[in-house]
């Protein structure tokens, strides 16, 4: 039996990046995700012979295992939206709003592993936080007929398979999953998209400007028509001028002595924020930016004990 156990496990162990990502897209939080993953593989096992090489194969039915894991988690659970798709901009001079929505969460990059065979597979920037976002505000048919068919190439008939349909019915989810998401403005302009390198250099000459308090120094790295946003507070705002309003009240009420960790999330730079109190840091959130080569056009703030919990962050660092 242990034996048995290994040698299926060796088999379907190199798809796990991969269905996270597909998991995560389908649910928008990263904890659900790896209890889907987990939940597709006891499946998966439990129903190992059922599996037909002849008709399909291994990946897709892993697939067709975790499309129904993620269906059947979504017929209890909520859409996971971030504020900017879900009530109109804040003045960021107003008082902090607290909203009861469960947020979309980052996708930590540490969790599809350095070393694993399938790392390949997942195009990181088919995870932006942006078009995340956008997801959830699909059907769960039609977001998974649009994560199959145009972010990981399933044919027509394969995605049919996946969702245990017609391809006609794939068809017309795609049509309708596209629109809507071309509606959100999040279809990616890869020619506005600097290499990761710099990327993490643009978040890095953002880090140093935040360490100095040098909120000028702030404002000259970000884009005219950048967007902050800041779960779970359903405040969010645009534009440069509101953005460096906000980060003088940040300074004012927290204070100017920071430090600042990096990380990098759903293929995107960013950074762990400790905030000085007393004799020692404490975390305080994680931001992920969205980086074009005219500047950083969106941080998306995350102040969420689950969220530093899937970083692995230490909740407080020493002096």
């Amino acid at each position: 039996m242990a034996t048995e156990v290994a040698s299926f496990d060796q088999l379907i162990e190199p798809f796990r990046s991969e269905l996270l990502a597909y998991c995560y897209r389908m649910l928008g939080s990263a904890h659900d995700a790896e209890d889907l993953v987990q939940d597709t593989y006891l499946r998966a096992w439990r129903a190992r012979d059922q599996y037909d090489e002849s008709r399909s194969s291994l990946r897709t039915w892993l697939y067709r295992i975790a499309t129904n894991a993620c269906l059947t988690a979504l017929e209890v659970r909520g859409r996971r939206p971030l504020p900017s798709g879900l009530v109109p901009p804040s003045d960021p001079r107003g008082p902090l709003v607290h909203g009861e929505t469960p947020w979309l969460q980052p996708l930590p990059d540490s969790l599809l592993g350095s070393g694993d065979p399938a790392r390949a597979a997942v195009d990181r920037s088919s995870l932006r936080l942006a078009l995340a976002a956008a997801l959830q505000h699909l059907s769960a048919r039609q977001r998974g007929a649009l994560i199959l068919r145009d972010l990981l190439s399933f044919s027509a008939a394969e995605a049919a398979e996946v969702l245990d349909t017609t391809v006609a019915s794939v068809n017309s989810s795609l049509q309708r999953a596209r629109s809507r998401v071309k509606e959100a403005g999040v279809l990616q302009d890869r020619s506005r998209e600097p290499s990761a390198a710099e990327q993490r250099a643009w978040v890095d000459r953002y880090m140093r400007a935040f360490e100095r308090a040098d909120i000028e120094g702030l404002k000259r790295l970000l884009t005219e028509d950048v967007l902050m946003e800041m779960p779970p507070m359903i405040n969010w705002f645009v534009g440069r001028g509101n953005y460096g309003v906000f980060m003088e009240w940040v300074f004012d009420k927290a204070g100017t002595d920071w430090r600042l960790e990096p990380l990098a999330a759903n293929g995107q730079a960013g950074f762990a924020a400790y905030r000085r109190t007393g004799d020692g840091y404490e975390l305080h959130t994680v931001q992920v930016f969205t980086v074009t080569t005219e500047g950083i056009s969106r941080n998306s703030v995350f102040q969420d004990t689950e969220v530093f919990a899937s970083f692995g962050l230490a909740t407080r660092l020493d002096d």
